[in-house]
C-alpha cells in the first residue's frame, strides 16, 4: 500500500528530502509539508513544476501547529522531520505528537539524501546557528582561491518566495540579489561571498543547483545553514563548535550528527572564551569523537568607523537567525559597540514596531538588540521604522548584509565586520592547504 506522508520543514531540507528521496517513489504519497521557524512560509503550495508528474496539483504547505488534525484527517502513515537547529527534546516532542495522532515518525539520513558531485567538495557545517560557520566558509573559500581554484559556493537553501522562480539560482553581483528580491537573511549569507569574487548557487532543487555550479567551478564549498548536515557528499567535512557555548556540542539536531561525521572540528571564538569554556568544549567534543582533529579558531570583530560609536548612543542590529532559533541574546555588533566605548546601547524593544515586538515575544531570550529579520517587505519596513525611532545617534550593524543600502535608514550605519582566522599554530591552515593542493594537482 502507498504510505501517506507529511514532511515537517522550514523551506529547506524538507524540499530537498522530498526531491531526492520521495518525488519519484511510487510507494509514497506526500500529502503535505508543514512549516515552522520562518514566518510567512506556510499557506503556500509546493508547485507542480517542482513536485513532478505524480503531483499535478502540487503539495500544500500548512502550519506545523495543525499537525495532529492533519494526521488524523488525512490518515497519515508517517511524519518525517526535515529541518535543523531543533533541540533533541523538541524533536522528540514532535515525535510524540505524531505518534499520539497515529503516525510513525522518522528522519532521513545522509546516505539517503546527499548528492554525489563530480567535483571535490569541502563542506562547512556547525553544531548550532551562530557558531561562526559562515565566516569560516568565507575564509576557506579564500584559501582555495589562492591556490588558483575557481570556487563555487553552494549555500543551504532559503526559498521563502516564489519557489518555482527559485528552483536553481546563481548570484554573481549585488544586482543579481536585487533582481531575485533576496531577503535580508539571504543577503547576509550571499553578499560577503560576492564581495570576495565567488559565485553563489542556491535554490530549491539541488540536483539542478549542483549541475549549474559544476559547470563553472573547480571545487565546491558547501556553506551549510543553521546546523544542518550537507546536501552534498563531502570529500572533507569541517564542523564548527562555539567555544562560548561549550555545553551545546551534542544538544541539538542535527548538530551532533555533524560532529559524529566530521573529518575535523574547528573550536571557534577561542579569543573570546575563557580557559574553562575551551576545556569544557574540548571535553564534550572528545566524549563523542575521541580521535577527531580539533583546530582552534578566532572570530575577529572590527568596526568600520569606531570613532562614530565612541561616546554615542547606539542601537545595535544583529544577524537574525543567530538571535532567533540560534538562541543567542546578542551578537558581534553588541560586543563591538561595547568595545568601541559607546556611551549607551539603546534598548530597541521599547520602540520596536508591532512586527518586531512579535519576534521579541516569540524569542524572549533576545537582549537589547534588534534581530535583522527581513523575510519580506513588511518586516524590512518594520526594521527600518524601529531603527529610525530608536532615539539613538547611530546604528551598529552586526549583520553581514549592507543595511544602509537595503533599508536606507535615517541614522548613520557603522558596520561591525567579523572574520575568521586560525589560532596561531593550530594546524588548520596546513590541513586546508593540503586539501587544496590535492584538488589543484593535475
Amino acid at each position: 500500500m502507498t504510505r501517506r506522508i507529511v514532511i515537517l520543514g522550514a523551506a529547506g531540507r524538507d524540499f530537498h528530502d522530498f526531491n531526492v528521496a520521495l518525488r519519484d517513489d511510487a510507494s509514497a504519497r506526500v500529502v503535505a509539508f508543514t512549516a515552522a521557524q520562518i514566518p510567512g512560509i506556510d499557506r503556500r503550495r509546493y508547485p507542480p513544476a517542482l513536485a513532478g508528474p505524480r503531483y499535478p496539483d502540487g503539495i500544500p504547505i500548512l502550519p506545523e501547529a495543525d499537525l495532529e488534525t492533519l494526521v488524523r484527517n488525512e490518515r497519515i502513515d508517517e511524519v518525517i522531520f526535515a529541518y535543523s537547529d531543533a533541540s533533541h527534546a523538541d524533536v522528540m516532542h514532535l515525535a510524540s505528537r505524531a505518534l499520539a495522532a497515529g503516525a510513525d515518525f522518522s528522519l532521513l539520513g545522509p546516505s539517503r539524501t546527499m548528492l554525489r558531485a563530480d567535483l571535490p567538495v569541502l563542506a562547512i557545517t556547525a553544531v548550532r546557528t551562530g557558531c561562526g560557520k559562515s565566516q569560516v566558509a568565507r575564509w576557506a573559500a579564500g584559501v582555495l582561491s589562492r591556490h588558483g581554484l575557481r570556487v563555487g559556493i553552494l549555500r543551504h537553501p532559503m526559498p521563502y518566495g516564489d519557489l518555482e522562480r527559485q528552483r536553481a539560482q546563481r548570484f554573481l553581483t549585488l544586482a543579481d540579489l536585487e533582481a531575485a528580491d533576496c531577503t535580508v537573511e539571504e543577503r547576509e549569507e550571499y553578499e560577503p561571498h560576492l564581495a570576495a569574487g565567488h559565485a553563489v548557487f542556491a535554490g530549491v532543487d539541488y540536483g539542478e543547483v549542483l549541475r549549474l555550479a559544476q559547470a563553472q567551478a573547480d571545487v565546491l564549498l558547501w556553506d551549510g545553514g543553521n546546523n544542518d548536515f550537507p546536501f552534498l557528499r563531502p570529500d572533507r567535512h569541517l564542523v564548527v563548535v562555539d567555544a562560548l557555548r561549550p555545553s551545546q556540542v551534542a544538544t541539538h539536531h542535527p548538530g551532533e550528527t555533524n560532529v559524529r561525521m566530521a573529518d575535523a572540528v574547528i573550536l571557534n571564538k577561542v579569543n573570546a572564551a575563557s580557559g574553562e569554556q575551551i576545556r569544557q568544549a574540548t571535553e564534550n567534543i572528545r566524549s563523542i569523537r575521541p580521535g577527531v582533529p580539533i583546530f582552534a579558531g578566532q572570530s575577529i570583530v572590527d568596526l568600520d568607523e569606531p570613532e562614530r560609536v565612541r561616546g554615542k548612543r547606539v542601537v545595535v542590529v544583529e544577524d537574525g537567525p543567530t538571535l532567533t532559533h540560534g538562541g543567542m541574546p546578542t551578537g558581534a555588533g553588541y560586543a563591538a559597540a561595547l568595545a568601541a566605548g559607546a556611551a549607551e546601547i539603546v534598548d530597541p524593544r521599547r520602540t520596536a514596531s508591532p512586527e518586531l515586538r512579535e519576534v521579541f515575544t516569540r524569542y524572549p531570550h533576545i537582549g537589547p538588540v534588534l534581530p535583522a529579520v527581513g523575510y519580506g517587505p513588511a518586516q524590512c519596513r518594520a526594521l527600518a521604522e524601529s531603527l529610525d525611532r530608536s532615539g539613538a545617534d547611530a546604528i551598529v550593524s552586526g549583520t553581514p548584509a549592507d543595511l544602509a543600502r537595503l533599508l536606507n535608514p535615517v541614522l548613520p550605519v557603522v558596520r561591525a565586520r567579523y572574520e575568521f582566522a586560525p589560532a596561531p599554530s593550530s594546524g588548520l591552515q596546513d590541513w586546508l592547504d593540503g586539501f587544496a593542493r590535492g584538488v589543484a594537482a593535475p
